[in-house]
């Protein structure tokens, strides 16, 4: 799976736009019936609403985009919020939003822009991470060669995890699948051709939009 951009966190935005209220939910999921669950729960939750209009744009093994105008003249509402979400290039997230109409009719091009700039907000909420799919890799070395390698994976953009001291130093690395030969050369460089690094399996990578580790690692 390659890297992609989502959403760290649910978030929310209310517009009033000539008496109407649009309440717009965004949130990241990991499939499409989460996607769907989410929906279903909103139009539980807001049953009293006009309407509750959505998109969602999904890849896990194929990418799968959907949208909703709910009863809203055909392509006002549900294709604009997926718009929005294509444009910024977001995936694995669902936006919903809630309608209550009130009393004033927008027209069609007041319809998107209001749709748009509800779906805007709500995704600016949740703010936007770059998910990395990497292998997480344990390297043990002796102790005269731990500073010289950990610089080495600092300067090469390799992602230290955490770092253990025994008889020996054992960094805990996450680097891209493609970059693991890279590693591999770095490592016997340093240590004089002896290769000693453990594979331990998958983890996604959340960075913030500066590059920096989320504190909490899938």
């Amino acid at each position: 799976m390659k890297s992609y951009k989502t959403i760290q966190k649910e978030g929310t935005y209310i517009l009033e736009e000539r008496r109407s209220r649009f309440i717009a939910r965004a949130r990241p999921v990991s499939d499409e019936q989460e996607a769907v669950s989410f929906i279903q729960s909103v139009k539980t939750s807001c049953w009293d609403a006009t309407h509750n209009c959505y998109a969602y744009s999904v890849e896990t093994d194929a990418l799968y985009q959907r949208y909703s105008d709910d009863g809203e003249p055909q392509g006002t509402a549900g294709f604009p919020i997926l718009e929005v979400i294509r444009k910024r290039e977001l995936q694995n997230l669902v936006v919903v939003v809630t309608r209550y109409f009130g009393g004033i009719l927008l027209g069609a091009g007041g319809l998107v822009r209001a749709y748009g700039k509800a779906c805007s907000g709500s995704l600016d909420a949740g703010k936007e991470i770059f998910v990395k799919p990497c292998l997480e890799i344990e390297i043990p070395i002796e102790y005269h060669l731990a500073g010289k390698l950990q610089n080495a994976l600092i300067n090469e953009g390799f992602i230290l995890g955490g770092t253990n001291y025994t008889e020996e130093v054992t960094f805990t690395v996450y680097s891209p699948k493609e970059r693991l030969d890279f590693l591999e050369e770095q490592i016997r460089e340093i240590t004089g051709g002896l290769l000693r690094l453990e594979v331990l399996g998958n983890k996604n990578i959340r960075l913030d939009k500066g590059g920096k580790v989320l504190e909490d690692i899938l």
